[in-house]
């Protein structure tokens, strides 16, 4: 009788700490999305939502690290749980780290504003910032359903947002170089769309840990990884 509660309360434990991680993907995904919809809409009231999320993230993420230090010096699992428990740990750091990002997105809004954002350039931005939402709200999804495959896949889509954030810094420096009152606003923009690609980095290593706790197998490192921005000028 002792052992099967044991068993239960593991089990029980474990649970919470997915829930943890489910929950904190939910808000990730939210957080990501208000950022995106604040900053093209120049919607204040939606920034400062999302400003106030991040202290929710925070505390999930020291809850989540509390139950798993407990779970590991109690428990002392074994193989697959341990596993388990520590992917656990790493993902909620890269999720809070996507908080913070989306935080940093949001508490640009104000100084951006509407009438300097040109409509061609917002759809581009609006663009990169689907493709990461689909990836924020995809890897916890598939993670959940335990679809190593599929979370294989969306590792190596983040290729795609390191196209679209090239794309979109070359627009930007375009904007710069044809009207220096551009400048101020587009340099946030800029901030604002590499926040959205590190985003995009940070959901591929997600999508790594949650492989490995599936599986107990890395994925391969040599993952392509198109930022060309280092060395790249808007053409003549």
């Amino acid at each position: 009788m002792g052992e099967h509660h044991t068993v239960a309360s593991f089990d029980e434990d474990l649970g919470a700490i997915s829930k943890l991680i489910s929950d904190m993907g939910e808000l990730a995904g939210s957080m990501v999305g208000g950022a995106t919809r604040a900053l093209l809409t120049s919607d204040n009231a939606l920034a400062q939502r999302v400003v106030s999320d991040d202290a929710i993230m925070d505390a999930r993420q020291r809850e989540l690290d509390d139950r798993a230090i407990t779970l590991i010096a109690k428990r002392q699992p074994m193989a697959n749980d341990l596993r388990a428990v520590v992917g656990s740990i790493r993902m909620a750091g890269d999720l809070e780290r996507i908080g913070d990002l989306a935080k940093n997105i949001a508490k640009r809004v104000g100084t951006v504003g509407l009438s300097v954002t040109p409509r061609d350039l917002s759809h581009s931005i609006d663009v990169m910032a689907q493709l990461v939402l689909v990836q924020v709200q995809g890897v916890i999804e598939e993670y959940a359903a335990a679809d190593a495959a599929a979370l294989a896949k969306l590792r190596n889509d983040d290729e795609r947002i390191d196209v679209k954030y090239t794309s979109v810094f070359r627009e930007l420096l375009t904007y710069m170089m044809e009207d220096p009152r551009n400048i101020t606003a587009c340099t946030h923009l800029l901030f604002c769309a590499k926040n959205l690609e590190r985003i995009g980095d940070h959901v591929t290593n997600i999508a790594e840990n949650a492989y490995y706790v599936l599986t107990g197998s890395q994925l391969p490192a040599n993952r392509p990884k198109q930022d060309e921005t280092a060395m790249s000028a808007p053409a003549a």
